[in-house]
């Protein structure tokens, strides 16, 4: 008994090239698609300069050892559009900050970034008006307690009830 079955049909060179041009062409379409998406989000920078940066870093060692010893904290919240920074000194009791600054933006996409102008309210209370979607947020909040620098920085979950605290 002889079973042949014999369609016609014979694998080329022809066919393998259009295999190989069809396989290639996915694995190459992927490869663009995922740079350009990775290029309109996160940069892959923490810093611009990073040997301007390594060489503050002794100086922002010595005042955040400053800023601890002094005993100096923050508390960030934000409610409906309102983004509110308490400065206490080591009794709690409501501490000025010179030259007030604050950044916000996403932790991974520095498209966001904005840095804020702060609104004194009262002695050691500046508000900032900001609208922010739902989800993490990187704040950093700088400045001068006589005389000495002061920096904070901060993460921030804003949640769908457009409020939170940042830790």
């Amino acid at each position: 008994m002889n079973i042949s079955h014999d369609n016609g049909f014979r694998l080329t060179g022809w066919h393998m090239l259009a295999i190989m041009f069809g396989f290639f062409g996915v694995i190459i379409t992927v490869n663009f698609s995922m740079a350009i998406l990775a290029s309109k989000s996160w940069t892959g920078l923490v810093v611009k300069n990073s040997y301007v940066a390594s060489q503050q870093l002794n100086e922002e060692l010595e005042a955040a050892k400053l800023q601890k010893e002094a005993g100096w904290h923050t508390e960030i919240s934000f409610s409906e559009g309102l983004l509110s920074v308490d400065v206490y000194g080591r009794e709690g009791t409501a501490i000025e900050l010179d030259n007030a600054k604050l950044f916000v933006g996403r932790p991974t996409f520095e498209q966001e970034d904005r840095e804020l102008p702060l609104a004194r309210i009262q002695h050691g209370r500046y508000e900032a008006d900001i609208k922010l979607a739902p989800g993490d947020w990187a704040i950093r909040l700088e400045g001068r307690i006589e005389g000495q620098p002061y920096r904070r920085d901060a993460r921030l979950f804003v949640g769908s009830d457009a409020q939170g605290t940042a830790r």
